[in-house]
């Protein structure tokens, strides 16, 4: 790791302490702070809490921008002191004040950008989860690949093979679900190419996969050429799953519009994440997979057959992940296009990173790039001062700064990447 840590032995337990919050909280606050300082915005910002369909409606929440957002840089100020002094006494920052200083600082953000305008907090929100879920299905895919050992650098081949796939035979079939099962196949087939390259001959895994991704966007863009566009009407138009309100749930005021108001593929999403919660950490499958993820050869001398469960793994990753490319085609674009995956794969395995290998944080963190990605398009629509140039790189600048900043001490399983060869 090129962060400085420092380790202090306590009961004889050792203990890494990581600067990387109080840095990285004293370096932002003061970037907000200059942002107030030299571009000060006069103005109200309005928070909009609510849709016209809400059954009740919030009132809108008004402040005045400069005021509000001094005081959010105080209270920026304050955490990042807390941090620092807790690096001083050799404690880690916790994770709540992490919460408190990312909301304080977003808020404080937001208040300074929407100066004189309004900030439709649901439409924010609504759009981040949306924009979200194929990193999120990505996300899940590659903790189940390197839980078992096999580095799923093939995440955006796997997301952009789904969306090609549900996009071709919801279009042959004219149902969404038949594309949906078409997007996991595909999927499916991606991983059993990268375990039959990585786990059956050995070859560098991450090697392989950015190969896959390449091959994917290389095949996929060929058919696109040569079979959708001429076709367009019979091969390129899937029909798009409509968005259904949960009864109740759906009226809850800003909770209700966010969450329970999508589409299927969101509701099997929220499904996907407890399963794979659920099936990791409480079940002998579970196990069996951590376990030749972090110890092969300890688990191989008990019985388990650590190849297998790696396929048997990555398959059922890659179905996943497929799953989450069929969101481009099913749901938010009702054909296929060209590389429309934009990358989305590499920052899934960031969210893989940022998450530490778990499936909720890797949720999470992909939840917040969602964000910083919807982001950009409301802050351009309320013509905030920001230049368009930032805008276009709010997303990427936030993944680099999670992984590299907010991250700390991680350590990904022991055998991770590591081809296993009995005997």
């Amino acid at each position: 790791m090129s962060t400085n840590v420092e380790e202090t032995r306590l009961a004889g337990v050792t203990t890494v302490i990581d600067k990387k919050a109080p840095v990285l909280f004293s370096v932002l606050t003061v970037g907000l702070l200059l942002i107030v300082a030299l571009a000060a915005q006069s103005g109200d910002t309005t928070f909009r809490l609510a849709t016209p369909s809400d059954f009740v409606e919030l009132p809108a929440v008004t402040v005045p921008s400069t005021l509000t957002t001094w005081l959010l840089v105080l209270i920026c100020a304050a955490c990042a002191a807390g941090s620092v002094l807790l690096y001083r006494k050799e404690r880690n920052t916790p994770m709540w004040l992490v919460v408190v200083f990312a909301v304080a600082w977003m808020v404080g953000f937001l208040t300074w950008a929407a100066a004189g305008g309004t900030i439709p907090v649901v439409g924010l929100l609504a759009g981040s989860l949306a924009l979200a879920v194929p990193l999120v299905f990505g996300a899940l895919g590659g903790v189940l690949g390197e839980r078992s050992g096999v580095v799923n650098i093939a995440i955006d081949g796997q997301l952009l093979a789904g969306a090609f796939a549900a996009a071709l035979v919801g279009s042959l079939a004219g149902s969404t679900w038949a594309g949906l099962a078409a997007s996991m196949v595909a999927g499916t087939l991606v991983a059993l190419v990268l375990g039959l390259f990585a786990i059956t001959y050995f070859v560098d895994q991450v090697i392989v996969g950015v190969v896959l991704n390449v091959l994917v966007i290389g095949l996929t863009s060929f058919m696109f050429t040569q079979v959708l566009a001429p076709n367009s009407e019979s091969l390129n138009s899937p029909p798009r799953f409509p968005a259904l309100s949960i009864p109740v749930l759906g009226d809850i005021p800003l909770i209700g519009p966010i969450f329970f108001r999508q589409t299927v593929i969101v509701y099997i999403l929220y499904a996907v994440v407890a399963i794979v919660t659920w099936a990791l950490y409480r079940t002998r499958w579970g196990l069996r997979v951590r376990a030749v993820g972090e110890h092969p050869k300890a688990a191989d001398t008990v019985g388990i057959k650590v190849n297998l469960t790696r396929y048997r793994t990555i398959l059922i990753a890659g179905a996943i992940a497929g799953m989450g490319g069929a969101f481009y085609t099913l749901v938010s674009v009702p054909q296929f296009n060209r590389e429309m995956t934009g990358g989305a794969g590499y920052i899934a395995l960031a969210a893989v990173i940022f998450g530490k290998w778990d499936p909720v944080r890797a949720t999470l963190a992909a939840l917040l790039f969602g964000f910083a990605s919807n982001l950009q398009g409301v802050l351009s629509v309320i013509g905030s001062p920001v230049p368009s140039q930032f805008m276009l790189m709010l997303p990427y600048v936030v993944t680099i700064f999670a992984v590299a900043g907010l991250v700390g001490k991680s350590r990904p399983p022991a055998a991770d990447g590591i081809p296993y060869q009995k005997g």
